[in-house]
């Protein structure tokens, strides 16, 4: 059983390396070709791609009744995408930002965040609640739209773009890199789970830290691969787009299939802690052109604070 596990772990992660691999290289080849700016590209195509594992983990806990799973996989992945992935990746290497389009994306993140605490203030995410997550996200993806046909309709927008048929090559290796980016995390957020079973270790402190580490790989891969390559627009881009979907679309849609009871813990500790790390990274995006290291640093000392927390006051 050890053995077996430890073959899934190793294949999971060459799985999910070479996935992104392929998956960032067709994304950045999409948007060069079609005309689209990277940061779209990222925080729209790469953010459905990276968060399917957290959509499948939270739908799928949600239909079996394991709602605690489905909360802490959503709400651990956020704090993760931000905390681990962009605070590793800035603390490795500065990355500069637009603060216009950041600004924008960081408030549609925000927005989110504030809306879900609203809304949970009364212990449960409803399907009344969970439709007005859904609304966010709809607005989100609305604005991506009218900001695509805008960068189309500019002086970008006229240059020659290459046609959707000459695309199939990257396509094909977009689509097959995102497959075993998916089935990659799953692989390993099932042995994960599996070693943490074997631990004893409660079920919404195995959704806030293991699952939503192992669901969050497909983003940090993906933020890795970017930042070796050059292209840490869209590292930014898809991690605020991750988040947004992660606490609109996957809560949105879990709340759909069964009322999400949201335990004390995560009114008092977790989503204040997701907001704080939210908070952080949109004030020093919007305070410079870039993201520094040492600010990269702080968010990845906050994020082990918050770990250090949930072992120590909720194991």
């Amino acid at each position: 059983m050890v053995l077996e596990t430890a073959v899934l772990l190793i294949l999971s992660l060459l799985l999910i390396t070479k996935g992104a691999d392929w998956f960032v290289e067709s994304a950045v080849s999409i948007s060069e070709k079609s005309g689209i700016p990277k940061i779209i590209v990222g925080a729209t195509i790469v953010s459905f791609a990276t968060t399917s594992p957290e959509f499948a983990v939270s739908v799928t806990a949600a239909y079996m009744g394991h709602v605690e799973l489905s909360v802490g996989n959503a709400v651990g992945s956020a704090i993760c995408n931000i905390g681990l992935v962009l605070g590793l990746i800035v603390a490795i290497k500065a990355i500069p930002v637009d603060k216009h389009g950041f600004l924008r994306k960081g408030a549609f993140m925000l927005l989110s965040a504030i809306l879900l605490i609203l809304l949970t203030l009364d212990g449960k995410l409803s399907p009344i609640d969970g439709l007005l997550l859904l609304t966010v996200f709809v607005g989100f993806m609305y604005y991506n739209y009218k900001l695509q046909r805008a960068v189309f309709d500019g002086d970008e927008g006229r240059r020659e773009r290459t046609p959707l048929r000459e695309m199939k090559r990257d396509i094909l290796l977009f689509v097959t890199g995102s497959l075993m980016v998916v089935i990659g995390s799953r692989i390993l957020v099932d042995a994960g789970i599996a070693v943490a079973e074997w631990l004893g270790v409660p079920q919404m402190l195995i959704g806030l830290t293991l699952v939503a580490l192992g669901t969050s790989l497909p983003e940090l891969i993906t933020a890795v691969s970017s930042l070796l390559k050059g292209h840490q627009d869209i590292s930014i881009g898809n991690i605020l787009g991750a988040n947004i979907m992660d606490i609109t679309l996957i809560l949105g849609v879990s709340s759909q299939i069964r009322t999400l009871e949201i335990l004390p813990q995560s009114i008092t500790y977790d989503f204040p802690a997701m907001l704080l790390i939210m908070v952080l990274l949109v004030i020093f995006g919007i305070t410079k052109s870039k993201l520094d290291r040492w600010e990269g640093g702080l968010i990845l000392g906050v994020y082990f604070a918050y770990l250090a927390g949930l072992f120590v006051y909720f194991r």
